[in-house]
C-alpha cells in the first residue's frame, strides 16, 4: 500500500460545499424562499468554478483525467462481477460517469430554478416540473453515489471518503495510474 496525493483542496472543498448546498436546498429550505434562491446561486458559482478547475486545475481534477468512457465503465462492472479489486488513483470509470451525471443534472436544476424567477415562466408549468424531476434524479444519484463509494471502499479496501477529506488515497501498489 502507498499513500498518493490525489484530491487537491479546491476539489475537496467543492465536493463538500456542493453536497451541503444541495442537501440544504433539497431537504431543508422553502423552495419559494430567498435562502433557497441564494443557495442555488451559490451552487451555480461552485459549478462554474469546478468547470474552470476541470479545464485548468491539478492532474486529477482535470476532466481530461476522467473522460466519460462507457467501455471502461463496462470493464469496471466486469471487474466487480469477477471480484477483481482494481483501484484507480483518480476517478474510476463509473465514478467519472457519476460526476458528469451530477454536474449536468445540477446545471439543469440551476437553469430551471433560474427560469422560475423570470416572469414569463411563472405561469408555465414545465420549468417547475422539470426542476422537480431533476431534483429527484439528483437525489437518487447522490444516494447511489454514496452507496457506491461505501461499496467500492469495502471492495477495494481504499478509504474513498477519507481521501475526499484528506486528499490522500492509500492505494495498493498494483493500483491503476488513472
Amino acid at each position: 500500500m502507498h499513500n498518493s496525493y490525489v484530491w487537491d483542496p479546491l476539489v475537496r472543498l467543492f465536493h463538500w460545499l456542493l453536497a451541503a448546498g444541495f442537501a440544504a436546498n433539497a431537504l431543508f429550505t422553502d423552495p419559494d424562499g430567498t435562502l433557497h434562491h441564494y443557495i442555488g446561486y451559490f451552487i451555480t458559482v461552485l459549478i462554474g468554478v469546478r468547470v474552470l478547475w476541470g479545464l485548468a486545475g491539478s492532474r486529477y481534477a482535470r476532466f481530461s483525467s476522467f473522460p466519460p468512457d462507457l467501455k471502461a465503465a463496462t470493464r469496471q462492472l466486469a471487474d466487480i462481477a469477477a471480484r477483481r479489486r482494481n483501484s484507480h488513483k483518480g476517478h474510476s470509470p463509473l465514478g467519472a460517469l457519476m460526476i458528469y451525471n451530477l454536474l449536468l443534472t445540477l446545471l439543469g436544476i440551476v437553469l430551471t430554478g433560474w427560469l422560475l424567477t423570470l416572469p414569463p415562466f411563472h405561469s408555465a408549468g414545465w420549468p417547475e416540473e422539470l426542476h422537480e424531476t431533476l431534483v429527484y434524479w439528483a437525489e437518487a444519484s447522490a444516494l447511489l453515489h454514496v452507496g457506491a463509494v461505501l461499496f467500492e471502499a469495502r471492495r477495494t479496501k481504499v478509504r474513498l471518503a477519507r481521501a475526499m477529506i484528506t486528499g490522500y488515497k492509500n492505494l495498493p501498489d498494483s493500483s491503476a495510474e488513472t
